[in-house]
């Protein structure tokens, strides 16, 4: 009968929409522990050169201290050079057409490139003066481009594997707690493991090599496992001078980079200070690395709880809530006694709030992706993203130099013991340490509150005019 009939096709339309919708199910759930697990050895290696490097090239290598000057200062340069760097490889990376799409190619050939070339910088060449300073330089040079070349590429596929947001919470949440269980495993182990084999240059070759070799495979679990769904059509190629413009005249693209910068500037400020917070205020440098860890746990946490926060709030409450929870922590730990109860908890809402935030600023940048696309008419993942690590590199050069400053003010950088610093040096340390920041930290979140637009209301109406102008499958 025509009724039964129509029943049954709308039974069977029913099954096939029950299908589909499982089907991206799965696929979404492996890629985002396929694209998550790509993290752990990535931030090892990165966590091996930013933070190890010199205490190799220091303590293991022993240079002399003309060596030291010359390697450093040009490291400096090298970083600059590598912050303009990566806008150049965003665009390459948004004009990369392979059966393979745009990013894989790149995250294959950079992760290679890096193994390759960390391992050197942690192998001693026999080299001295002139001839170490020229390689060295070399090293890290290649080892800067060979990482952009995969970095760029490897953040630039998050927002092509979905276009809901809750779902890049989830994605960037994931990635994130694997990235800092990388950061976490080589902080606490180089130094005992080192040692244990010898603490020889040898020995840290070993090292880097286990490291590298991490890395290949979680990439490898990242190159197979993810399945990039084509989210948008074909457009032409950018050019270098659209580069400028794919970032400036996408107005929330460069509010959400000038307030990732403050953050970043605050948050990189204090975490600079720890060694020497606890050597000369608190007294006692040994308690350094179990503070740490308190941070990386409360790190964990944040991102932990994050996807399940924001399924229940608004982001602009949620970050609301995140630098409240910061400014706490500020507040408790300059106040503090020096006892590790209280500034233990200072730490964990410090950092639990640093959590969501650097988790809702990866969210914020990646739909700057589809405004930039509405806005302008054309998609610019890559190249979007390329300002994250010319951030972090931004923020880290900001935070050095007030770092650096502090020191030599405070009278520490020529304090023999701790006993040498006077009490005003002191202070100027914690002033430096837990009153910048958190006044950059609240500049960047008044410039979010008060430019960033892109709430889930337009996001959601803006991806809808995409769809229906064709710019979006």
């Amino acid at each position: 009968m025509p009724g039964d009939n129509d029943e049954r096709r709308a039974a069977s339309k029913g099954d096939d929409v029950v299908t589909e919708e499982s089907v991206r199910t799965v696929s979404d759930r492996r890629n985002m522990w396929t694209f998550g697990v790509g993290t752990v050895g990535r931030d090892m290696v990165y966590t091996l050169v930013s933070m190890f490097l010199i205490v190799y090239l220091t303590e293991v290598l022993n240079l002399p201290d003309a060596e030291l000057a010359w390697a450093t200062a040009l490291i400096l340069a090298v970083r600059l050079f590598d912050a303009v760097a990566d806008i150049v490889m965003g665009g390459i990376v948004d004009n990369t057409r392979t059966r393979w799409g745009h990013y894989k190619p790149w995250i294959a050939g950079g992760v290679l490139a890096s193994a390759v070339v960390t391992t050197l910088l942690f192998t001693d060449l026999g080299l001295h003066g002139t001839s170490f300073v020229v390689v060295f330089v070399g090293l890290y040079l290649l080892w800067s481009l060979s990482w952009t070349a995969n970095d760029i590429p490897y953040w630039s596929m998050l927002p092509a594997l979905t276009l809901d947001q809750k779902k890049r919470e989830s994605f960037g949440s994931l990635a994130k707690i694997f990235a800092t269980v990388g950061l976490f495993t080589v902080v606490v182990a180089i130094i005992p493991v080192t040692n244990a084999l010898g603490g020889t240059p040898r020995a840290w070759t070993l090292f880097t090599l286990a490291v590298v070799v991490i890395m290949v495979l979680g990439q490898a679990v990242t190159l197979f496992g993810v399945r990039e769904p084509p989210i948008m059509v074909d457009q032409d190629r950018t050019t270098l001078r659209e580069l400028a413009g794919v970032v400036f005249r996408n107005d929330q693209l460069l509010w959400t980079a000038i307030a990732m910068v403050l953050f970043m500037t605050g948050y990189i400020t204090t975490t600079s200070f720890g060694v020497y917070f606890f050597k000369y205020v608190y007294r006692d440098e040994s308690m350094y690395s179990p503070f740490a860890a308190v941070l990386v746990g409360s790190q964990l946490v944040g991102y932990l709880v994050f996807p399940w926060l924001a399924r229940r709030m608004k982001r602009r409450t949620l970050y609301t809530l995140a630098t409240a929870l910061i400014l706490a922590g500020y507040a408790v730990f300059f106040v503090s006694p020096m006892s590790m109860a209280p500034l233990g908890l200072a730490g964990l809402l410090m950092f639990v709030g640093q959590a969501f935030v650097t988790l809702l600023m990866l969210v914020f940048l990646t739909d700057t992706i589809e405004y930039g696309q509405w806005k302008l008419g054309r998609r610019n993942g890559a190249v979007t993203f390329a300002l994250q690590p010319f951030i972090n590199k931004v923020g880290a050069a900001l935070a050095t130099q007030i770092v650096s400053v502090t020191l030599i003010l405070s009278g520490v950088n020529d304090a023999v013991s701790p006993a040498d610093v006077t009490p005003s040096g002191l202070l100027a340390i914690k002033i430096a340490m837990l009153v910048v920041p958190p006044v950059l930290i609240v500049a960047g979140y008044v410039i979010y509150r008060t430019t960033y637009r892109i709430d889930e209301d337009m996001y959601a109406s803006l991806v809808a005019d995409l769809r229906d102008r064709g710019q979006l499958r």
